[in-house]
């Protein structure tokens, strides 16, 4: 879902880092065995009136703005170089960057700084469109695949930005996505979930049978029947009708 062309943010851009939860088995997401993922965030703030990345400013506020095209992309840590690679691969060199004034930033020379330091306000009063940006995919991954993953998060966050970015023009998304997958080798189901395929001679790992509630406790798929039921069945003897 990334076109290799795409151009880069520009004009007044919100930046900032957040943690989403993914769940750590393929069991249900619970959010007490959830683990936390850093990653960071880049936001065009778009005039409402002109529709441009340039937005009218009064004084330290920004007039009548929206949100526009987004980047995300999970980072190993919070430091400086990470930070850094995050903004240069997807910020335009000069634009203004409006930051929660973290200390990793100032090192950015040839973009312009402008720190919003949050303090004791909360995050979004101050850098309102690129929380909404988080509050969004945290809650979309919750709700549409019940906790992401760590192995695919990258993937996640693409399709996310895909999405976001395309939310006005959604009837013209389908036919982008064929023009970009045009231009990628085919991917197998295999290849997506990382595992051997069973047709080329390689056995298939299958996890132990789930187990469910039923009224005589817990038990395995298929073991319903009672014991001597299922000795008869597996013998060939027909079943006893009461």
């Amino acid at each position: 879902m990334i076109d290799p062309q795409r151009e880069p943010l520009e004009g007044v851009v919100e930046v900032d880092q957040a943690e989403i939860p993914f769940r750590t088995d393929n069991s249900f997401f619970d959010p007490v065995k959830s683990r936390k993922i850093l990653i960071s965030g880049a936001v065009e703030v778009i005039d409402r009136g002109t529709n441009q990345a340039k937005p009218r400013r009064k004084r330290a506020k920004y007039l009548d703005t929206r949100s526009g095209r987004i980047r995300l992309a999970a980072i190993p840590d919070n430091s400086a170089a990470s930070i850094e690679a995050f903004v240069r691969a997807n910020v335009k060199t000069g634009t203004t960057l409006l930051t929660d004034g973290h200390r990793s930033y100032p090192g950015l020379a040839d973009y312009r700084h402008d720190p919003r330091t949050v303090g004791k306000m909360a995050g979004h009063v101050l850098l309102p469109w690129i929380h909404r940006v988080f509050a969004l995919i945290k809650r979309w991954g919750l709700g549409t695949y019940h906790g992401l993953r760590r192995k695919h998060v990258d993937t996640y966050l693409n399709e996310f930005v895909f999405r976001y970015n395309r939310r006005f023009c959604r009837h013209v998304s389908f036919e982008t996505m064929l023009g970009l997958a045009s231009h990628h080798h085919p991917t197998s189901y295999w290849d997506i979930v990382g595992r051997d395929n069973s047709r080329k001679g390689v056995p298939t790992v299958r996890p132990q049978p789930r187990r469910r509630r039923t009224a005589t406790g817990m038990q395995q798929d298929g073991s319903s029947l009672p014991q001597n039921s299922r000795a008869s069945t597996a013998s060939g003897a027909p079943l006893l009708k009461r």
